[in-house]
């Protein structure tokens, strides 16, 4: 199953542009390539086609070479594609069945200019094509009662062709330690030198929360690059004990496998943060890349007294991550804890104020709004602290959000960005104040960039910004698109769901909207739309019931 990219938003630009452009793709690129295949094409659907293959080696050749080729081309039209194994049944010239229907999910699955293969199809090419597919983990698809293992194949050179500066994913630091429970400090480790990389405008640094999830994946780091569309992989290990800490990291092309630097620390517990500094340096200077004079002035820079505190952190954002009330209680606790060893250490006011900000948001503590007060208290701290740092202007501006202090919000977004503009956190979160400033239109650019920064495991939340920002402009065609693509991630995400019921309903798809309406209240059986526009910090009266306008023709009660 193949599909064409944003149609509906390139037919309302240029039509006739876009329609000439379809008709030169199939007859010059698509099906010739199908034809010498020896594919047979079913039927065209005006932005897509589905397609049948005798062979699963030909199919996936053929999908391989429309993309490759595609991509030089650097045309107008561009394509998902899924490709399943599985049987059909025959109506004439048509075909229809769950093997159909999996190629059509698989096809959703995919990233642009990309393919998206089933577990079966993997195992039947093995290594008869010339290329790699990278495990995307297990998919729920609607009708059937397992999951199944889907593998996603991007090509880097169309990825890092938007590119123009180096590409670098910090991959998870081995945990080395005879403790097994000093994970969270060798991921600590990464994660601040991921931090201090992502503060250079002359580099495109992928999230840190994308790069976590390969802790635990059997994967060569040619695969991830490949996968998180990078040129360079920064990988190493962490081993501390008895006061002492050794860290060893490596720089890999992965274009053609040479390692460019690699280097081992070794010291007291103290020096890991001039140790990540030297990394942080050695990579600049590695990849020639040109600072600023303000980010000469901020890029390296930490002052920490305590090394406790900054223990103290790193659990905390360890717990904070996991997302669940007694997790974020923990990572209050620690961050705590931190402020109690340096009261001047801002990463720990702007932890606890982030932790704060949650547990008022998901209504964990019995009053959010002392939450929300004493998170504006530390993160005020936390900026006052330290004015270089990224989270701290986040957090604040999430604060200035949910209080309804909207210009002050987008400016500590917008701060956040500046500071680290390879954050996708960062673009997220300014997304999000500007949709709730009434900004929809510049918010889709901000959250677009968070899933270019974080191409493969982008958090639900980045495709609900997105989506939101899509159906407050009225664009619900490229809404659903989106929506569904992180549906297909995030089967479970519960602003997913609710934002499908609304922009199915106003495009009258009431079935689709009613069933994604039900899904949203089997997630969250409690809301209402009185509890919704209580709970939305909008600006503009008109965006909110536009929102609850849509929820309400899909079926969610008052």
């Amino acid at each position: 199953m193949a599909d064409v990219v944003e149609y509906s938003r390139l037919m309302r630009e240029d039509e006739t542009g876009t329609l000439a452009a379809l008709q030169q793709f199939w007859a010059e690129i698509f099906d010739p390539i199908v034809a010498e295949r020896r594919g047979r094409i079913v039927k065209k659907m005006g932005d897509g086609a589905l397609l049948e293959f005798s062979s699963v080696v030909d199919a996936v050749e053929a999908a391989l070479k429309i993309q490759r080729r595609n991509i030089e081309v650097n045309g107008k039209i561009r394509l998902r594609i899924g490709v399943n194994l599985g049987d059909i049944i025959i109506d004439d010239d048509d075909i229809f069945g769950d093997g159909v229907n999996v190629a059509a999910r698989l096809e959703a699955l995919a990233e642009p200019d990309g393919i998206c293969i089933s577990l079966l199809v993997h195992e039947s090419v093995g290594n008869r094509v010339e290329a790699s597919f990278v495990d995307a983990g297990e998919h729920d698809i609607k009708g059937l009662e397992r999951p199944i293992r889907v593998f996603r194949w991007p090509e880097k050179g169309a990825v890092q062709a938007k590119q123009d500066k180096p590409s670098i994913a910090i991959l998870p630091f081995e945990n080395l330690s005879s403790d097994p429970d000093d994970e969270y400090f060798s991921q600590g480790v990464a994660d601040d030198i991921a931090t201090d990389l992502s503060k250079i405008s002359g580099l495109f640094v992928v999230a840190r929360n994308a790069t976590r999830e390969y802790k635990n994946r059997s994967q060569s780091v040619g695969e991830a690059a490949v996968e998180l569309g990078v040129r360079y992989i920064l990988q190493g290990t962490v081993r501390r004990g008895s006061g002492r800490v050794r860290v060893n990291a490596s720089l890999i092309d992965t274009d053609n496998s040479i390692q460019l630097w690699a280097d081992r620390f070794d010291g007291d517990l103290a020096e890991v943060f001039e140790f990540q500094d030297r990394i942080a340096e050695s990579i600049v200077a590695t990849l020639a890349v040109t600072l600023t004079q303000a980010e000469q002035d901020r890029a390296f820079r930490k002052e920490v007294k305590s090394l406790k505190a900054y223990d103290y952190v790193l659990q905390g954002n360890a717990f904070h991550a996991r997302s669940t009330k007694i997790d974020n209680a923990k990572a209050m606790e620690h961050y705590s804890r931190a402020i109690e060893l340096d009261p001047e250490y801002a990463p720990a006011h702007a932890g606890l104020a982030w932790a704060l900000v949650h547990d008022a948001n998901q209504r964990w503590g019995s009053d959010p709004k002392v939450s929300l007060d004493l998170a504006l208290k530390h993160a005020k701290r936390a900026v006052q602290l330290d004015v270089s740092l990224g989270k701290a202007h986040m957090v604040l501006g999430d604060v200035y959000c949910w209080t309804k202090r909207h210009s002050l919000a987008v400016a500590e977004g917008r701060k956040a960005v500046e500071l680290e503009p390879s954050n996708a956190d960062a673009h997220f979160a300014l997304g999000y104040y500007l949709i709730a400033a009434g900004a929809s239109e510049e918010a889709v650019k901000e959250a677009q960039l968070a899933l270019r920064y974080n191409p493969v495991f982008a958090m639900g939340f980045y495709y609900e910004v997105l989506g939101t920002a899509l159906y407050l402009t009225k664009s619900y065609d490229a809404a659903i698109a989106a929506l569904e693509e992180g549906l297909g991630k995030y089967p479970d995400h519960d602003g997913l769901h609710q934002l499908l019921s609304a922009t199915y309903a106003k495009l009258d798809v009431l079935d689709a909207a009613r069933m994604h309406s039900q899904e949203y209240l089997r997630l969250r059986p409690e809301d209402s739309l009185t509890k919704i526009s209580e709970r939305l910090p909008y600006k503009n009266k008109s965006d909110l019931e536009h929102l609850i306008d849509g929820l309400r023709l899909a079926g969610l009660p008052e």
